[in-house]
């Protein structure tokens, strides 16, 4: 398929071949949703902890005797039908995290692309770098392209000063295009892709990477 490249000025410059197989497949939203509920489940900390009866610190001893009182018998101040009594199945620090299929998070990654691009969410914009690190000149370059949205902006490789620029503007977050994120991809309602970054998708997603992934 062919894309539309603008300039940093939100001008149409020239076009470019995008890979279907990155740029053109379906809509998958079982993919999507494994892949969204993937990482989700990974940054969950799992810190919670409660303490049952063998962990609340008391006495072992009655308190009160067995018979005669005509209360229910307890046999210490520490059962979970008392206040300040122990927990009944409280949750305890787990780990949450899982993996996926490579194939199954490389195809949820290639399925979202396509859904943008189709939606007309995604633009691929000439290589620009923000070399001040000044937050300011990058909301003005991102003016061009219409009014403050959460925007995904997508890099071609590791650039230390347009991150720091873009660290300070809060409804913008950034990608490495090796390092893409299924849940901040799909929620991004506006995708800026850079011109190289797109080249390198499609070879990094592309149909013959794709076959050497699955070999």
């Amino acid at each position: 398929m062919t894309g539309t490249v603008y300039s940093i000025d939100g001008r149409e410059l020239r076009s470019m071949e995008l890979d279907d197989a990155v740029f053109g497949l379906p809509e998958n939203s079982e993919v999507i949703w494994y892949a969204i509920n993937n990482e989700l489940a990974n940054k969950r900390l799992g810190t919670a902890s409660t303490k049952d009866r063998g962990e609340i610190h008391g006495s072992n001893a009655r308190p009160y005797r067995q018979k005669g009182t005509g209360r229910a018998r307890r046999g210490d101040k520490k059962s979970p039908l008392l206040v300040g009594g122990g927990t009944i199945f409280g949750p305890k620090p787990r780990d949450f995290s899982y993996t996926i299929p490579k194939k199954a998070k490389r195809l949820a990654m290639r399925t979202i692309l396509s859904l943008k691009m189709q939606s007309g969410t995604l633009k691929v914009v000439e290589d620009f770098s923000i070399e001040s690190g000044k937050t300011k000149e990058l909301v003005k370059l991102l003016e061009n392209f219409g009014e403050p949205q959460r925007t995904v902006l997508i890099l071609k490789d590791n650039d230390p000063a347009t991150k720091r620029a873009a660290a300070n503007i809060p409804w913008l977050s950034y990608l490495s295009y090796n390092r893409l994120h299924a849940h901040e991809l799909f929620y991004g309602r506006r995708v800026l892709l850079l011109e190289t970054a797109a080249k390198n998708l499609n070879e990094f997603y592309g149909e013959s990477q794709g076959a050497a992934h699955e070999l």
